[in-house]
Parts: C-alpha cells; sequence; structure tokens
C-alpha cells in the first residue's frame, strides 16, 4: 500500500537520518537494567524546501530501518497524508517485525511526516490538531537507583523547590528486587526531600514479584506515593491486576506497547489505574493518539512517557491527559539537541505558545555534530 499525491499536493521528496549518542551525566540505573549512554535517532522528511523532524530513542541499527525499510514508501507520497503514510509503513514491515525496533522506525518518521505537515501549513502542531488544553502537567522523572542519598536529595530539590513541579518519581526494584530494604529506605528520604505537597511517584520497571509488590504497598502508603509504575512485568497483565487490587497506589502500565492491540489487552485485564504510552515507540503521534483515544473509551487517562518534547503537542489535544514525564536524561538531551525546548517551570508547559510551525524544535547541527556516530 502507498499514499499517492494529488494534483498540486506536496510530496515527500526525501528522507534521512542521523544518529547521535550522549553519555549520561552520571551512572543510571532502574530495577532491570543499568546504562551510561543514551542513543537517539533523527528522521528529517523534506517537502521541497521544508522539513520535518522526528526521533526515537533506542538502537542505532534504528536508523537503518527508517533507509531500507521505510524511506522508499513514504517517499513520492502525499506530505499531507500522515495516517496514510503510517499505514503503508505498517503493513511494508509485516515480514521485518513490526514491534521492538522496527516500530521505533516507524514512530520516528511518523513524527517526522506531522511535523512536517504543520509546517507546510505554517501552523504549531497544537493548531493542526487541535487543543483540549493549553497547559501540559509535568513530572520530574529520574532517581535512579544508581544515585547515591545526595544525588537523589539534589535531584528532587531542584524539580521542587527551583522548578516548582508539584509531582516526582523516583526508581526502585533496585537488583531485581533484591534490595528491596534500600528501596523502602530511598523512598522514604524522597518524601523528605520533596515535603508533604508533593506528589509523590516510584517506578519498579518490573523488577518485583506479584506478591512482593503488594507487600510493599503499606510502606507506599505511608509516604504518600499514589503512583506505582511497572510493579511486576507490563507482560504479566494478570501480575499487574492482582498488585493493583492489593494496593492503594495507581497501578501503571504501557511504555513498552508496539501497537495498539497490546494496549488493549491491557486495559481489557483491568491492569492499569492510567495507561502510559510512548510515541517514540507505539507509531509516532498517529499510534500515541489512537492509544489515548482507547484509554478514553475506557475511562482512563493517559499520560506520556519520556521524550517529553515529542508528547507536548499531541499530549495537549486529548481531554483525557494525566500528565507528561519530564524524564531527566531525555530533557537534558532535546535541550542540548534542538532549539525550541520547553520549559517545565511551574509544572506545567505550553506547547505552541509561541506559535513556532510544527512542534517547534530545531536540530542545532553545532551542539550535535560531536555526539553523531552515523
Amino acid at each position: 500500500m502507498r499514499h499517492h499525491a494529488r494534483g498540486s499536493d506536496p510530496v515527500v521528496d526525501s528522507v534521512g537520518t542521523s544518529v547521535y549518542r550522549f553519555p549520561t551525566d552520571a551512572p543510571e540505573g532502574d530495577g532491570t537494567l543499568a546504562w551510561d549512554s543514551t542513543t537517539v535517532v533523527v528522521a528529517q522528511v523534506r517537502s521541497g524546501g521544508t522539513t520535518g523532524l522526528g526521533y526515537t530513542y533506542g538502537a542505532a541499527a534504528t536508523a537503518q530501518v527508517v533507509e531500507e525499510q521505510l524511506a522508499g514508501i513514504v517517499t513520492g507520497g502525499c506530505a499531507l497524508d500522515v495516517p496514510g503514510a503510517n499505514e503503508a509503513m505498517s503493513r511494508a514491515v509485516r515480514n521485518a517485525g513490526r514491534p521492538g525496533l522496527v516500530a521505533g522506525a516507524i514512530s520516528a518518521v511518523d513524527i517526522a511526516l506531522w511535523d512536517l505537515k504543520a509546517r507546510l501549513l505554517q501552523v504549531p502542531l497544537i493548531g493542526l490538531l487541535g487543543a483540549s488544553g493549553a497547559e501540559v502537567p509535568v513530572y520530574g522523572s529520574g532517581g535512579f537507583t544508581t544515585y547515591d542519598d545526595r544525588r537523589q536529595d539534589r535531584q528532587l530539590r531542584i524539580w521542587v523547590a527551583e522548578q516548582g513541579i508539584p509531582r516526582v518519581k523516583i526508581k526502585i526494584g533496585e537488583s531485581w528486587g533484591t534490595a528491596e530494604q534500600r528501596d523502602r529506605r530511598r523512598i522514604a528520604l524522597a518524601r523528605r526531600s520533596v515535603g508533604d505537597h508533593t506528589e509523590l511517584y516510584v517506578d519498579a520497571n518490573g523488577a518485583y514479584t506479584r506478591k512482593q509488590a503488594i507487600r510493599l504497598g503499606p510502606h507506599l502508603d505511608a509516604h504518600g506515593v499514589t503512583w506505582f509504575e511497572e510493579p511486576v512485568s507490563s507482560d504479566d497483565r494478570a501480575g499487574l491486576a492482582q498488585v493493583r487490587a492489593g494496593v492503594a497506589a495507581e497501578v501503571t502500565a504501557g511504555e513498552y506497547g508496539y501497537t495498539l492491540p497490546y494496549f488493549w489487552h491491557l486495559l481489557e485485564a483491568g491492569a492499569v489505574d492510567c495507561l502510559q504510552a510512548d510515541a517514540t515507540r507505539c507509531g509516532g503521534l498517529t499510534g500515541w493518539l489512537r492509544t489515548a483515544a482507547l484509554a478514553e473509551a475506557a475511562g482512563l487517562q493517559i499520560s506520556g512517557h519520556c521524550a517529553p518534547h515529542v508528547h507536548a503537542h499531541a499530549a495537549a489535544s486529548v481531554p483525557n491527559l494525566r500528565h507528561l514525564e519530564w524524564f531527566h536524561d531525555h530533557a537534558r538531551i532535546e535541550n542540548l539537541l534542538f532549539s525550541g525546548a520547553l520549559d517545565p517551570a511551574g509544572g506545567t508547559v505550553r506547547p505552541g505558545e509561541d506559535r513556532s510551525p510544527g512542534h517547534g524544535l530545531t536540530l542545532r547541527a553545532d551542539r550535535a555534530d560531536p555526539y553523531r556516530i552515523a
């Protein structure tokens, strides 16, 4: 399936990629993984003299998927028909395997196409999508298991005291749940750092067993934790539902959803109180908006996972938005890599407020080139 341009419609002339690898500013880790660098794959889609920009976080090989599997599908098509291009890409990768790395490639191109369309029409992306609200609530996210007490405290205080963000999240589940006592102590320290009036969230990245997560429930309650992200693997829908029934905190998951049915299965299982989705994985903004509608139909809110500047405009367009994750690693990279970054001070961002076309981001080659690897 290929979407063809009609008459005088603008045409996608080319699709290009670049890959950048950024060292973390300190060792980072969660319950099930540790890392010291983050790779960004940027897709640029051109029509005439206009360029749309999209990106995803993942393996450098994602760029090869864009160039070998997707560029030929998108090039020559109508630059305004983004859902058509998304469907064409999804069908073209059937035998390559849709979830995972390939889904990240589709997502990057889809995001670039939405940006391109808004720029061609000379409107902010939120103007193209339509706004449900002017402000997007954000929460500070980091608190890695690799941080010592002082670094965790400093990060939390910067978000709350210096930036005025009233909700924050730390990682727990250290070493696949085998350091539970340290998890408990770090939760107590986090509450002490942020005071009594800040929302406190935790993310176990699937590190705990079902009963272990339930046993942690009273400790979360004692420290006012209201958000328990991936207490068990997000693939364990029955386990998520069991934990959800056994703790007072809201149970959330969805960041590893690559296809729409994945989110439906989470909802059908009663596995989450709030659905998460990541536009850099779930098929771009096209997939994220469809996932938000699915959540709304189930009576739930949606939260944007990581990559805050990718999500901001789409997040402002849905009526059932909870908030957007202002993830430390990604926010740091996006502020370095792009001009047009948003300011989360006060706990919200206002995408499109400056009336810049598209999502408002422009690649800063002078800053990016030292980190380019492909």
